[in-house]
């Protein structure tokens, strides 16, 4: 005879991922434009930057907008979607498209001229150097 130990908590995970899959999947049948594409991104660090990359598979570079204020780095832009014409049937179609826009607060000060960019493949790398701040210089003031 086999003991199972029972576990009362992994039924909740199993609860969880059925009603995800179900509202998931309900959503998707009334989304049939599929207009909520959301790149990936991934944000990284060493000593003297950032490194934020995304996911950008099928947008054209011109159609990418970066930008950095107060510290907020953010991306946006638009993935297009094929043109439908009357003459076309479309039996499947599973790709997204549509505007996206993703903003991040970075962990650490940067230096708003350095920074970088490149896209490539369907990934966009940017780089942001650290703001070092300055050493301030102890002062001695005399007494008069």
């Amino acid at each position: 005879m086999t003991l199972l130990r029972f576990e009362p908590l992994n039924d909740f995970g199993h609860i969880n991922n059925f009603f995800q899959k179900f509202f998931d999947e309900n959503i998707e049948l009334k989304d049939s434009t599929k207009e909520n594409f959301s790149p990936m991104i991934n944000i990284s660090e060493n000593n003297d930057k950032i490194y934020v990359e995304a996911e950008i598979p099928g947008v054209n570079k011109k159609d990418i907008n970066i930008t950095l204020k107060d510290n907020i780095l953010t991306i946006e832009g638009e993935k297009k979607s094929f043109k439908n014409d009357d003459l076309v049937k479309i039996y499947r179609s599973e790709r997204s498209f549509g505007k996206f826009k993703r903003s991040f607060t970075l962990p650490v000060n940067v230096d708003s001229n350095k920074v970088s960019a490149k896209f490539t493949d369907g990934t966009l790398q940017i780089e942001l150097e650290k703001h070092v701040p300055e050493q301030k210089k102890e002062k001695v003031i005399e007494l008069k």
